[in-house]
């Protein structure tokens, strides 16, 4: 898969160094030539807690439930796109904005 947003990670760990793992083993597994996720079960086989919103929307837990990291996946061309990513609080404050 081709990860596009890799920065916005990278200034997030910055920002939430008890995130590096796990933020570094998703963006090793994503974009490894070996994952093809072709739908979303091919998501949720490997992130059991992953959650599935319109337009492809994907959201992780990160580090439990304490982060959040939302993308976009194009399936037909094998792109992530990292849309948001922040603590658990300030996606809910987002979400009820909208």
């Amino acid at each position: 898969m081709q990860l596009v947003g890799r920065e916005r990670l990278d200034a997030f760990v910055r920002k939430h160094a008890d995130t590096r793992s796990w933020v570094e083993a998703w963006i090793a597994e994503v974009t490894d030539e070996n994952t093809k996720w072709k739908g979303p079960q091919d998501i949720k086989a490997r992130y059991a807690s992953a959650s599935f919103l319109a337009n492809r929307v994907v959201i992780f837990n990160v580090k439990g439930n304490s982060y959040r990291l939302e993308v976009q996946v194009s399936f037909n061309i094998g792109t992530v796109v990292v849309k948001w990513v922040g603590t658990h609080g300030e996606y809910d404050k987002r979400n009820a904005a909208r």
